[in-house]
């Protein structure tokens, strides 16, 4: 199998506001940097999709190492949260409905076969390639070119908000 290194970074400016995602992801000697960004979402939306993005570009299984500043995604799957959301019905374990359900389905979907390996990191704190990532976040945001979150804004709609 393929050892390919990620790195993946989200955030919204305002919780919600407008989001972006950022990922680098490494195989030997290549390197692709991916961006994207949002109108209306959040922080923890932009953090799977990083990490969803990065992963739906690999082609074959491989041996991932992924690293993430952000807890919400590395303890959901170091800690098996979403193997109970899952067999709960995307129920939590206090009974409330799993929260971005439509992105932890499409990261699992990512996921597959690949071998995975989950390292948290600290934000902010020196890591180039983290740094890069966050990088890649604002320049999303600051490019203009923001998508529609729809699920997210039907989700909201749903709950009232």
């Amino acid at each position: 199998m393929k050892e390919v290194t990620i790195y993946t970074d989200g955030g919204a400016r305002g919780n919600p506001g407008p989001g972006g995602y950022g990922a680098v992801v490494t195989f030997g000697k290549h390197r692709k940097e991916l961006r994207g960004a949002f109108d209306h979402t959040t922080n923890n939306r932009m953090e799977l999709m990083a990490a969803i993005t990065a992963l739906e570009m690999l082609k074959e299984p491989c041996k991932v190492t992924l690293f993430s500043d952000s807890k919400y995604l590395v303890d959901a799957l170091m800690k098996n949260w979403l193997i109970g959301w899952k067999k709960r019905g995307w129920v939590k374990s206090d009974k409330k409905p799993v929260l971005n359900q439509d992105l932890w389905r499409r990261l699992d979907r990512a996921i597959g076969d690949h071998q995975m390996t989950l390292k948290w990191v600290k934000g902010h704190a020196g890591n180039p390639m983290n740094e890069r990532c966050d990088a890649l976040v604002h320049e999303a945001i600051d490019a203009g070119d923001l998508a529609v979150d729809q699920e997210y804004l039907d989700q909201q709609a749903a709950a009232g908000n």
